[in-house]
């Protein structure tokens, strides 16, 4: 006897175990079950999908079984097939997801760290002007090159503190000759009092 039974499970198109649950029916029936399971579909949905369930007799089955299985088994197939592929991009976009933060909080610690950098390169140049260190300020003002968006305002900066450079210097020595002079006259206060006791002997 030749069924030809399997060449037409073989040609059904689908993705997964097909399972056939068959049991005797009164009356001579049959009742058949068919589910179709796909291992590699991770959604737990696909458990939600019912079995297709018949009940009819042996010579019904043999007229119509594969006409009647063929197009919801496919349809099923497609079904998880799509689930496991959605599963798939929404893993994928949640790595990407993941990269995408993680890559914005590192360039985050990055541009916070840069602008640290920027404001104590600042606050040294300020403190040491304070100091009256024009030179060294300009030192410690940060490069041109290490802050390229913030060229203006350094260059500016420099430029104040290299203009102090010449003028300071002027003024760096009078300062400095100016407590030699009030020395000089601490001096020569004490001597006209030496005097003055002599001239009382």
């Amino acid at each position: 006897m030749n069924t030809h039974f399997f060449n037409q499970v073989a040609q059904l198109d689908f993705t997964g175990v097909l399972q056939l649950h068959i049991s005797k029916g009164a009356e001579n029936n049959l009742i058949v079950s068919v589910m179709l399971n796909n291992e590699q579909c991770g959604d737990n949905a696909k458990n939600l999908i019912p079995p297709l369930t018949f009940n009819a007799t042996p010579q019904e089955f043999d007229e119509g079984f594969f006409q009647q299985i063929t197009a919801p088994i496919q349809k099923v197939s497609g079904l998880m097939v799509d689930m496991e592929k959605f599963l798939k991009q929404l893993e994928e976009v949640k790595k990407q997801s993941v990269m995408e933060k993680e890559k914005g909080d590192k360039q985050k610690k990055e541009q916070e760290a840069k602008d640290k950098k920027f404001k104590d390169g600042m606050a040294k140049a300020d403190e040491l002007e304070k100091e009256g260190k024009f030179r060294e300020a300009w030192m410690k003002t940060p490069s041109v090159t290490e802050f390229p968006e913030k060229a203006d305002e350094i260059r500016k900066r420099q430029t104040e503190l290299s203009n102090k450079f010449g003028t300071p210097s002027l003024f760096g020595a009078m300062e400095e000759e100016k407590p030699e002079p009030q020395q000089m006259e601490e001096v020569t206060v004490d001597y006209p009092t030496d005097e003055t006791h002599e001239e009382e002997q």
